[in-house]
């Protein structure tokens, strides 16, 4: 094999039905407020803040989502690297009808 580096970008999308945005942001309100978040106390009431006043759950739901999650959802994790992880939330209008026809054909 080549000693040139090889790449893949993988790319992920998901509906999700939010079925109590209140319970969301509390789960997400208690990862900003965890001693080991990462974060300064302005950060922290920043993030806080946008995640309580997102009526739609999409801060909550980035705050509990981990891009290096996407990664057990591939085998044989020992022969890839990651490198680079973006995550974006976002509101959706609800799944779109190829969603549906996937889903009762499966």
């Amino acid at each position: 094999m080549s000693d040139k580096p090889s790449f893949l970008r993988l790319t992920v999308e998901l509906t999700v039905e939010v079925l109590d945005v209140d319970a969301l942001q509390a789960a997400a309100l208690a990862e900003i407020r965890h001693p080991e978040a990462d974060l300064s106390d302005e950060e922290r009431a920043e993030q806080a803040d946008l995640v309580s006043s997102d009526e739609t759950g999409a801060s909550a739901l980035q705050w509990l989502i981990e891009p290096d999650h996407v990664l057990a959802l591939v085998d044989h994790i020992d022969e890839i690297e990651p490198r680079e992880a973006m995550l974006g939330v976002e509101p959706s209008e609800g799944p779109s009808e190829e969603d549906d026809e996937e889903a009762h054909a499966h």
